[in-house]
C-alpha cells in the first residue's frame, strides 16, 4: 500500500467514526462540533469507541458472546490482532488517535472492562460502586477528550472528569431506562438508592411504576445534579482548550427537568430535546465557558 493509499484509507476511517455518531450519538456529533477542526475527527474516533463497547450488551444473546467482544477490543489495543483490527474503521482511527495524542491505553481498557458488568448485568450495590463505574466508563471518555484536546495540560484538563463522568453516566442511564424495558434488560442504577424507596434491589419492576419508583429515580437525579454542582465548581480552573471535552454536560440539567415533568414514566417517556435546542444549548454553553465557537 503506498503512503497515498494509507492516508485515503485513514480519511476513510475517521470519516466513518463521524457518520456513526451522526446517526447514533447525536449529542456527541453536536458537542463535537465546537472542538477545532485538526482535533475533531480525533475525538470521533474516541466516542466511536465508547459508542461500539457500550453496546456491546443490547448485540450478544448471552454473556460470554460479550465477553468475546470485548475481548476483540482489548487485543485491538494491544495490537494482537493488528491486521484485523485495522480492517475495522472504529479500531484503526482509534488507534492512529492513541498514536498521534500518546493516550494512556489502560484508560481504555479500564472502559472496556467497565462494559464487562453491562454484560453480566451486574448493579452496582453503593453509590461508592456507582462512581468506581462511572469513572471507568465514562469519566475516563472525558479524561481522553482532554487530552486530545491540549495535550501539554491533560492533567489540569482531566481534574474535573469524576464529576462529569458521574453527571453524565447517570444522565445517560436514566434516558436509557425506556430501552432498557422494552429489552427486558435488568436498569443499571445505583442499589442503595433505590432500597430506600422499593425492595428491588436496583432494578424496577417491569409490572409496576409506582410513587417509590418514581421517588427513587429522584434520588438518583439529586445524585446526578450533585456531580453536576462538583464539575461547575472546577470549571472555571479548566484550561481552555480542555472545555470543550466536557461541553456535553451543558445538556444533562435539561434532561433532568424533562424527567421531572407531570406524566413521566420511566418506562415509556423518552428523553430527548429538539435538535434546534440542543443547537442553542450548546452555542449559548460554549460563549459562556471561553468563547467557543463551531468549525
Amino acid at each position: 500500500m503506498t503512503q497515498e493509499q494509507e492516508l485515503l484509507g485513514r480519511d476513510a476511517d475517521y470519516a466513518y467514526c463521524e457518520d456513526l455518531l451522526r446517526r447514533n450519538a447525536r449529542d456527541l456529533w453536536l458537542a463535537s462540533l465546537f472542538i477545532p477542526q485538526e482535533k475533531r475527527r480525533h475525538v470521533h474516533a474516541l466516542y466511536a469507541f465508547d459508542y461500539e463497547t457500550a453496546r456491546v450488551p443490547e448485540l450478544v444473546s448471552e454473556p460470554l458472546l460479550g465477553e468475546i467482544r470485548l475481548q476483540w477490543w482489548r487485543e485491538a489495543l494491544d495490537e494482537k490482532n493488528a491486521e484485523e483490527a485495522r480492517a475495522n474503521p472504529v479500531a484503526s482511527a482509534l488507534l492512529d488517535t492513541i498514536a498521534r495524542h500518546d493516550l494512556p491505553r489502560n484508560l481504555l481498557l479500564e472502559m472496556i472492562n467497565a462494559r464487562q458488568s453491562d454484560v453480566y448485568k451486574e448493579l452496582p450495590m453503593s453509590r461508592q460502586a456507582l462512581e468506581a463505574y462511572t469513572k471507568a466508563a465514562t469519566a475516563n471518555l472525558f479524561c481522553l477528550a482532554a487530552q486530545i484536546l491540549d495535550s501539554e495540560n491533560a492533567v489540569l484538563g482531566s481534574k474535573a472528569a469524576i464529576p462529569a463522568g458521574g453527571a453524565y453516566g447517570l444522565v445517560r442511564l436514566m434516558r436509557a431506562l425506556p430501552w432498557h424495558y422494552a429489552r427486558g434488560v435488568h436498569v443499571f442504577l445505583p442499589a442503595d438508592v433505590f432500597e430506600a424507596y422499593h425492595p428491588s434491589r436496583g432494578r424496577l419492576a417491569a409490572e409496576q411504576v409506582l410513587k417509590e419508583n418514581l421517588a427513587a429515580l429522584a434520588g438518583v437525579r439529586a445524585l446526578a445534579r450533585s456531580y453536576l454542582d462538583q464539575f461547575y465548581e472546577m470549571l472555571p480552573n479548566l484550561p481552555d482548550k480542555s472545555r470543550a471535552a466536557y461541553l456535553i454536560l451543558c445538556l444533562c440539567e435539561p434532561y433532568l427537568r424533562l424527567m421531572e415533568k407531570p406524566g413521566y414514566n420511566p418506562r415509556e417517556t423518552v428523553i430527548e430535546l429538539p435538535q434546534w435546542r440542543r443547537q442553542w444549548i450548546f452555542w449559548r454553553t460554549a460563549r459562556r465557558w471561553s468563547g467557543l465557537s463551531p468549525c
